[in-house]
């Protein structure tokens, strides 16, 4: 994921306040920074375990018992930062879920003056 000024086209979020897909509906800024903050840390974390991966390959291709035994020091991290990357998605998603319930309550109405019916959840 390529992170370009400020906007997240492939998630359709406008960094800059709005959401596309959602009737124009506005996001909290400080929920914006929270989500390119999360996107950034993924995005750190998927260059370093492409670096890592690369180490681990090239150990393995090497044949040498040193380099082989320090790709189980590697994979161990790389398998932990697997686990952060899920971490932060499951975060964002939250978030993300619970902004878009804020946004709705906020906003039941339509850009032509009608009122939006909302549906309830079963508890």
């Amino acid at each position: 994921m390529k992170v370009g000024g400020s906007r997240f086209s492939r998630f359709g979020v406008d960094l800059r306040g709005s959401m596309e897909g959602n009737g124009g509906a506005h996001l909290d800024g400080k929920v914006l920074q929270t989500f390119q903050k999360s996107f950034v840390q993924v995005q750190n974390i998927l260059d370093q375990n492409r670096v890592l991966i690369n180490e681990i390959n090239q150990n393995h291709e090497s044949k040498i018992p040193d380099n082989l035994s320090k790709n189980v020091g590697l994979i161990r991290e790389l398998n932990n930062n697997i686990k952060k990357v899920v971490g932060l998605y499951s975060d964002l998603s939250s978030n993300f879920s619970k902004s878009i319930d804020v946004n709705s309550s906020e906003g039941d109405s339509r850009s032509d003056g009608k009122a939006v019916q909302k549906r309830t959840r079963p508890g």
